[in-house]
Parts: C-alpha cells; structure tokens; sequence
C-alpha cells in the first residue's frame, strides 16, 4: 500500500466520512501494480466509464455455475436444463431492472454490448434511407455510427459545455420531416451529464415519436428509464464481466421480419428454400449465446437492487463535485464540460492539462502514480471536438493528418471516473498528482526502445508516452 501524500486529501480539503471506502469492494481492489521508480503502489482505478471491475458477487455466482454450464434450450440433460434455467432467470431479471415487467408486453435480447445492441435495433426497425432519425452530437458513437448505415440523422447540438436543452431537442422533433426516432444518450460517458431524459421521452412521446435511450452510462448510476421504447445497456459498466449486454423494447418490433443474425436456435423450421423464424426473444438470438455473462450481469443487477439506488446515488454525489471541483482548481488544467457546481452529473470529469498532450498525462499518471485513467476522444469524436471548442480549420488539419497514416495531432482529453468502488482517497489521489506532475521535457529513444517507441508514435503517441510504458515494462513491445 502506499504511503505519503497520495493517500491523504490536498491542503485545506476536508475529508469526507461518508466517501472514505468504497461503497462495494471490486475484485482486485488494493492490488500493487510497478511504477516507473521502482515501487509498487496500491491501482487507483478512475477509469469505472469504460470498464468496471467485476462485484464479488458477480464472481461467486459465475464460479457456482461453472460445474453447471452447459449449452441452453432443447437440451434434456441436467446441465442444459439447470443452463437454461439460469438463462432465462437473467433475462427477467433484466426486464425488472429496466422497470419492464418480466411477463409484459417488452421483451429482452441479450447480446454482447450496448453496441450490438444498437446495432441490432437499427436493422431490426426496417427503416428506409429516407427515414429520420434524431440524435444528438453529445453521442457515443455506437449510438451515431448504426444509424448512418439506415437512415437520415438529424442533429441535436451541445454548446460549449456539452449540454442540450429539452427545447432544442423540440426544435429538432418538429422540424421538416417528421422522425422515426429519437435515440439519446442518458448520460455522458465524457462529461457525466445527464439529460433531462424524462422530459425528452416525454416531449418524443407527445408527438407520437418512439425514443431508444442508450443507457450503457446510465445504468450502473441511475434508475433506467421506464418510458422509454427502446434501451441498451452493458454488462461491461454494470460490474460483470464476460461480455454481456442487453436490448429492450415491445415484442411487436421483434415479431416480423428477419432478425439481425441468422443461424441456430432463431428458427422453427428450415428448408433449403424456406425459414419459418421463432417467437422472439428466440428469433434474435442466434447461435449458442453467452450463458456465463447472462448469468453475471443477473448477479450484478441483484447487487445493485440490493444497495438501493439511494445509497449508490449518495455515494456518487459526494464523489462528483470533490472530482470536478478538484480539478477545476487546479493551475493550468481545464475541465470540460458542465461547470462545476452543476450537480446533476455522474463522478466522471474530463479535463486537459496545458502544455502535455492527452496520452501523456494518462501514461505518467499510472507509470508514476498507478492511476488509471483514460485518454483520447472516448469514442465520441464530435463531442470532444466541439467541448475543446476547436475550429473546423483545426478539425480539417487533423483529419488530413489521419488520413496520411499519422494520428499525432488527434485531439482529446483525460477522463478520470468513480464507481461503486471508488473512495474520496483515490479521488484526492488524483488531484494530488495532476498538481504535482511537472511540465514533461523530450525524452530521446534509446537504442532499446526505438522499435515500441516507434510503434506507439504511429499511434499517436509521444516519446513521453512510450517511454513511460517502457519503463514500467521493458519486454512489452506494445502489439
């Protein structure tokens, strides 16, 4: 465990009692990882927006029905029925997390991700190239990128600190062709904004506008909800691991028309020049599916009905303004995003330090301090190019860059994120050592660096950034 100032909260900031320990333990917790130095020092893991760690309760649950795994539905052994049983529980388990009732009009597909989740709605709506969908520039691209292979988008702006209002979302509602869909994020996973999503539903709904809510941020933080048409969420962000996500929407959408994957278990009968298609979910779920990831993501959902929302939501609402205030305060960083005050955000900050370049920032963080956190565009490239405030000149400077093969001029940010096993030490962690990290010199490649340093330039990476890495693992060749 390390000791010195890391683990105590900077000069003048008091401690918070509530905060000091995580709310849930995560598998891995106080873990020692290198550091450049020498040292080991205990993972201060502020990067919860892309990945969690898994519950230990999910762990348990995994490990209990290992002995017990086997492929699910038609199968008459014991493995296959105690399989399936457990899969199908997942699934209403699902359904109730959403607000849905297991036995109601709404069915559950399980997948992999949000992402295949969007990606299986989009097909799945049969819309025309003509069709309009309304989004918004705040999005994640797996809620941009599947809708511009099937319909029109048309976009809801942010302005400079990331936000949209329920009247701009109204102006795109009604303006011109009338949309078949409003899809909206429910909470950044750069800024942790959340949008007033109830009233947007609401304003979709007074039109006779379906909303899909990309609910991949929202779910580990806040209720899901219950009025929207269509949701999608990762078992990634929920603390189970294995690859496991969830769409939800009425049964109807899932009835006609071929399914997004076609194979095995989707079909009741198949000809050589005939397929008569299963009732969904069935007909969705192509394949042999991820029974241990279903199984995790139920064990997940328990735990967190288990906490309650209030308790998770308290935790979070301490951790968020000494994340975000923190680093507002301090010299020569700037924080993206919704001011400081704002209190209606997740504990997820997303900040720029001046004179040291993204990667580097997130690289010395964990190579000096064992910090981790992440870096980049998030995987939302308009919404950062429009939260740095950059000119199309610079955004067409940087594109001509990419397209030359050289991604050194890729604009970002770091983004630090809290969770369930989060504490105000790690958070005070962080704002101890991005004050302290010294404007970063040259570091010249040595002559048994040069092939991973070369690597990770055509990367986008700095020297700084490879070095560091270099240093905390001389044998990796970053491959």
């Amino acid at each position: 465990m390390t000791s010195g100032p890391l683990h105590h909260p900077p000069s003048g900031r008091a401690a918070t009692p509530s905060i000091q320990h995580p709310l849930l333990p995560l598998v891995g917790a106080d873990q020692l990882i290198p550091c450049v130095d020498g040292s080991r020092r205990r993972a201060v893991e502020l990067d919860q927006a892309a990945s969690t760690q898994a519950l230990p309760q999910v762990a348990l649950r995994v490990a209990e029905m290992l002995p017990w795994y086997s492929s699910v539905h038609r199968g008459a052994g014991f493995r296959s029925r105690t399989s399936t049983a457990a899969y199908e529980a997942a699934r209403r388990a699902v359904l109730g997390f959403a607000g849905r009732d297991p036995d109601g009009p709404d069915v559950a597909i399980l997948c992999r991700n949000a992402t295949e989740a969007l990606n299986h709605l989009a097909y799945r709506l049969q819309l025309e190239p003509s069709d309009v969908i309304v989004t918004t520039t705040a999005e994640h691209h797996a809620n941009l990128l599947p809708w511009g292979r099937v319909a029109r988008r048309r976009y809801v702006d942010c302005d400079p600190h990331g936000r949209f209002s329920v009247a701009d979302v109204e102006n795109a509602l009604d303006a011109r062709e009338r949309p078949a869909l409003l899809t909206v994020t429910g909470a950044s996973n750069v800024t942790g904004w959340l949008p007033p999503i109830d009233e947007l539903i609401d304003i979709a709904h007074q039109r006779g506008i379906p909303v899909a809510v990309d609910a991949a941020q929202l779910a580990p933080h806040r209720p899901l909800p219950a009025e929207a048409d269509f949701l999608a969420f990762s078992g990634h962000k929920l603390y189970a691991p294995f690859g496991s996500g969830a769409l939800i929407g009425p049964r109807r959408t899932f009835e006609t028309g071929d399914p997004f994957l076609a194979g095995g278990g989707a079909v009741d009968l198949v000809d050589l020049d005939e397929v008569i298609w299963s009732a969904p979910p069935d007909r969705e779920e192509a394949g042999t599916p991820n029974v241990l990831g279903a199984v995790a993501m139920h064990a997940a959902i328990d735990a967190l009905e288990g906490l309650g929302w209030d308790r998770i939501r308290a935790h979070e609402a301490a951790l968020a303004p000494r994340l975000r205030r923190g680093l507002a305060t301090i010299p020569g960083v700037t924080l993206l995003g919704p001011d400081p005050a704002d209190s209606d955000t997740l504990a997820v900050a997303a900040f720029t330090v001046d004179g040291m370049h993204h990667g580097l920032v997130a690289s010395r963080l964990s190579a000096e301090y064992g910090i981790a956190v992440r870096h980049g565009c998030f995987c939302a490239h308009p919404y950062v190019v429009r939260l740095l405030g950059l000119s199309d000149v610079a955004v067409a400077a940087y594109r001509a860059h990419v397209l030359s093969g050289d991604l050194r001029l890729v604009p970002g940010a770091v983004r630090a994120s809290a969770g369930l096993g989060s504490s105000a030490g790690d958070v005070d962690a962080l704002l101890v050592a991005v004050a302290e990290l010294p404007p970063a010199g040259p570091l010249s490649p040595g002559p048994d660096n040069r092939g991973f340093l070369a690597d990770h330039r055509s990367r986008g990476m700095g020297w700084g950034v490879a070095r560091a890495w270099h240093l905390v693992f001389p044998g990796m060749t970053g491959r």
